[in-house]
């Protein structure tokens, strides 16, 4: 089994953010998350996203989770 931080799940949260023109603070407060815990998803740096998180980025941002996840 490989390591956990060597994954290949690639998180687009950065460029869904640029695309409508939003901040990351801006959907923390939409979302009720904090901006750290985006930070660390946006990053890259995650090792889990809760389906509840997940549920609320896509509401906020319209869009799927595979907009936002995809496997490099």
């Amino acid at each position: 089994m490989p390591p956990e931080d060597d994954h290949r799940i690639q998180v687009n949260l950065a460029r869904l953010l640029a695309e409508r023109d939003l901040t990351l603070a801006e959907l923390a407060r939409r979302i009720d998350v904090t901006v750290v815990n985006l930070s660390v998803l946006k990053n890259g740096r995650a090792k889990a996203i809760r389906f509840s998180t997940l549920t609320a980025i896509c509401d906020a941002l319209d869009c799927q989770p595979g907009d936002l996840l995809e496997i490099r």
